[in-house]
């Protein structure tokens, strides 16, 4: 009923998972994740307990193989489930259920596995394969390469409706509730990878701002408008770039061109100027 590939990016070690189903609300069921552990994709009469359980057999010490073998050894409906699993060294381990809907299977490689059913061509997990590891980019830009790929090989024979996309750090930080690069479900929509795609981009672009200290180049900023990031928000990381750098006088000259448009935000400045700019330690 679905398509997703689960991977890891060996330059960032993040890790991630992206899917496209033709069922309601996807994000909410196939893709788990944890920073410095791995990444699972569980679908097709989805068992959601393949998740979490799948993550903590990684974190005893399993590989994706044995933990994968485990969990299907302990369901008895494991012949209708297909899952995907990789852990942090780039591991991968798939398990297609012998009565999983044909089109069906999966093929993992190299830091990744793809898997598919209910598919209208069996080319659909061999052109995912293809397409990420030939794609350029971050780990969220090659993630999408393979689900255009398996639209373009045929998808789901029922159309479209959801994708998700979650991306998480390659490293704990002791910070759980920052560890996600993305996280992003388009629930219902007639083009669901696309509106995936323009969300992934627009994410990646307020991701990069958010991050500058200092001064904003132009490249950033041209870049941010392209994704769609809004003007204000444009001009507002012009002022906390400044302000991360330790730089007030510098974030007020900039943070007047918003006042002098909305005074209002005179109230942002109250709020920078009564806590010290974030460490770099």
């Amino acid at each position: 009923m679905t398509y997703s590939i689960v991977a890891r990016d060996p330059d960032t070690g993040e890790l991630g998972v992206a899917v496209q189903t033709r069922s309601f609300a996807v994000g909410a069921a196939v893709p788990w994740a944890e920073p410095g552990l791995g990444a699972v994709a569980t679908q097709s009469f989805t068992e959601r307990s393949y998740g979490p359980l799948g993550l903590e057999l990684l974190r005893i010490g399993r590989t994706p193989e044995e933990a994968l073998a485990g969990l299907v050894a302990a369901d008895a409906h494991h012949q209708v489930r297909q899952v995907g699993m990789v852990d942090a060294e780039g591991r991968a381990a798939a398990h297609t259920g012998e009565h999983c809907i044909p089109e069906a299977g999966h093929l993992p490689g190299d830091g990744f596995t793809v898997q598919a059913n209910m598919m209208r061509s069996a080319d659909v997990w061999p052109a995912m394969a293809e397409a990420f590891q030939t794609a350029p980019g971050s780990l969220p830009q090659r993630l999408l390469a393979a689900l255009d790929a398996a639209e373009a090989a045929g998808g789901d024979f029922r159309g479209r409706q959801a994708a998700a996309m979650l991306v998480v750090e390659g490293e704990p930080s002791g910070k759980p509730w920052d560890a996600r690069v993305i996280d992003i479900r388009v629930d219902d929509h007639p083009d669901p990878v696309a509106e995936l795609r323009r969300l992934v981009t627009l994410a990646e672009g307020y991701r990069r701002l958010n991050r500058v200290s200092g001064n904003v180049s132009a490249e950033e900023v041209e870049a941010a408008r392209a994704a769609g990031v809004a003007e204000d928000h444009l001009e507002w990381s012009s002022v906390a770039a400044a302000w991360r750098a330790g730089d007030l006088q510098e974030a007020r000259r900039r943070l007047d061109v918003l006042v002098r448009r909305e005074g209002r935000w005179e109230n942002a400045w109250n709020v920078l100027v009564s806590i010290p700019p974030p460490s770099d330690e």
